[in-house]
């Protein structure tokens, strides 16, 4: 077994790096960004992690792995765009390791070739003004609500009223929320490739949040997530889905899209309606683009057409 083989095996992460430094390019043989590095970084990991659940290696994992990834918790929310992004990826990667002779064939192939990949941005899914106030209201806590629906109603006025993404919800510690604050805020440290932001916090976000910091302070949680699993570890992206989806149901909400992804955009269009720059807004959601809040902005318009449609 040579170098390169034994790196691959014994060190996968160190090697995907490496070969990310020298040698990894896109389909137009161009180096990818110092952006794209970080986050392809992340999406192997997140990959190498399905493998090792599995007790297979890079150099021994088939297609049946790929499959079965999609329906992991980590991946199972991913939108079209995101899994087809991931298939890229896998491709260049058994590409590499055939070449490499780690390999004798590429797993990611088959994918490829029955592949329909997008040829634009899906368009951005939203609730319109009136379903994003019915939304606000369900997430005020009542006096009789239980452990999960405090937890529950604050999870999603997290979402709907700071615009974070899922990552970072699962990332969020209890230290970091400040609702008391004469300016309510979330600090979210840095990550990968974004920089360390504070996210004001939407007024009607204030109660519900703080309601459940107060509940949380008297219950034996373990460790410092804002909002965890019963061992202390972050939530599953799934249960973040299925909350989100079902305070939707609850106040009679369907969408294509009827994950956290929706209430983000909805905080992010609700701040382009209040007047906020296109620029402070993209990066107080930590892009570092305008790319994403340029789709919104066009929802904003008189001209907006059936394309870009609201849900209700």
């Amino acid at each position: 077994m040579d170098a390169i083989h034994t790196i691959w095996l014994t060190k996968p992460v160190t090697a995907y790096a490496d070969w990310q430094a020298r040698e990894a390019a896109g389909a137009d043989q161009r180096p990818f960004s110092a952006r794209s590095i970080v986050q392809h970084q992340a999406m192997f990991e997140a990959f190498l992690r399905h493998l090792q659940t599995a007790g297979v290696s890079v150099a021994t994992f088939g297609s049946d792995h790929v499959a079965a990834f999609w329906e992991t918790p980590e991946a199972a929310g991913h939108s079209l765009s995101t899994r087809t992004r991931y298939l890229q990826l896998l491709d260049r990667l058994g590409r590499h390791l055939v070449f490499s002779g780690v390999r004798a064939d590429n797993p990611a192939a088959v994918f490829m070739q029955q592949a329909a990949w997008p040829t634009s941005d899906p368009e951005p899914v939203y609730l319109d003004e009136e379903a994003d106030g019915r939304l606000q209201a369900w997430t005020c806590p009542g006096v009789a609500d239980d452990f999960l629906a405090v937890r529950n109603k604050a999870v999603v006025a997290m979402f709907l009223g700071a615009g974070i993404t899922v990552a970072e919800g699962r990332a969020a510690v209890a230290a970091d929320l400040h609702p008391e604050a004469a300016s309510p805020y979330l600090r979210v440290p840095a990550h990968g490739s974004r920089d360390t932001r504070t996210v004001p916090l939407a007024a009607f976000s204030v109660t519900p949040l703080s309601s459940w910091l107060a509940r949380r302070a008297t219950l034996p949680i373990a460790g410092d997530l804002l909002f965890s699993a019963a061992g202390g570890e972050p939530v599953a992206v799934m249960t973040f889905g299925r909350i989100v989806r079902a305070a939707l149901s609850a106040i009679g909400v369907s969408a294509p899209d009827m994950s956290p992804r929706i209430l983000r955009n909805t905080f992010a269009r609700r701040a382009l309606m209040a007047g906020h720059d296109r620029h402070d807004l993209s990066r107080l959601l930590g892009l570092a683009s305008n790319r994403t809040v340029d789709r919104l902005t066009a929802t904003t318009s008189a001209e907006a057409g059936p394309d870009s449609p609201p849900a209700r």
